[in-house]
């Protein structure tokens, strides 16, 4: 013992190949991460796998032993993942084509899967990528421009992170979120023809409206009309005397009124019949 004491380099030989050795027995598993282990090519099992129910501190991770030389540790990350999708040109069902620029969130759920079918998370981005496009292409490509300003964007988006979510499970993933970030018309010639497309779409749009109010303020004048002299008849079936005094009133309130324009002087008998109101309708 000793002698091993007496030879320095030896010591320090000896105490890497331990180090070298202990290193390749412990590994350390970080909280975001999950792995996969990898035995000559083949994957054995899964360590810190992804579960939702989990609580932050709670995981799988810490310190783990591995067989030496032999296991390696494929880290996959657990957190969101995001993959953006290179602006597009649409084209909706009102043919006005759209420049489109959206992003997907995804996590991976199944790392073994994944470790199978893509090796990397990269890989399944680069997947994942060209769906998400294709599916934004066809599901856009069914609705005119005002739906992407409306409620039924949700719906949109709900279809096509459907869709993307089908193909995202064969890679271990699932799909999280699906936004659209832009939804531009093109520049120059075709934003302008856009513009006066729908200028005179909603201008239509107004005319039909005014048409439709002023079709129902004749409806609702003439059955105001109509009312109105049932009850005047009404009235002078009942008595003919007040309905006399009244259409008078009337008749004093439009010839008198100070409201008219112009001065207009006006001479009567004080026994003319016009003025019989005045005198108890004799």
């Amino acid at each position: 013992m000793s002698g091993i004491f007496r030879h320095p380099v030896a010591l320090a030989l000896i105490a890497l190949v331990l180090l070298i050795i202990f290193g390749s027995t412990v590994a350390i598993v970080p909280e975001t991460k999950q792995g996969v282990i990898v035995r000559f090519g083949d994957p054995k099992y899964i360590i810190n796998r992804y579960n939702p129910k989990e609580s932050f501190g709670q995981t799988g991770a810490g310190a783990i032993l591995r067989m030496p030389f032999v296991d390696q540790i494929v880290w996959i990350d657990k957190r969101v993942l995001s993959v953006e999708m290179e602006r597009q040109q649409v084209l909706s069902t009102d043919q006005l084509r759209l420049q489109v620029d959206a992003f997907a969130r995804y996590r991976i759920v199944d790392p073994l899967r994944m470790y199978i079918a893509a090796g990397s998370e990269d890989r399944v981005s680069d997947a994942l990528r060209p769906i998400l496009g294709s599916a934004l292409r066809n599901e856009l490509g069914k609705r005119p421009f005002a739906a992407l300003l409306s409620p039924e964007r949700g719906q949109v988006m709900q279809n096509i992170e459907t869709g993307l979510n089908r193909v995202a499970r064969q890679y271990g993933a699932e799909i999280v979120d699906v936004r659209i970030k832009r939804a531009d018309l093109p520049d120059g010639t075709p934003l302008e023809s856009a513009f006066t497309r729908m200028r005179t779409a909603r201008e239509q749009e107004a005319l039909t409206i005014r048409a439709q109010g002023a079709k129902q303020a004749q409806i609702i004048r003439a059955e105001a009309d109509a009312n109105a002299a049932r009850i005047y008849a009404e009235s002078f079936g009942k008595d003919p005397g007040f309905y006399d005094f009244y259409r008078a009133m009337q008749s004093y309130r439009y010839t008198f009124s100070p409201d008219r324009s112009g001065e207009t002087n006006i001479i009567l008998s004080p026994d003319n019949q016009f003025l019989r109101q005045f005198q108890g309708g004799r």
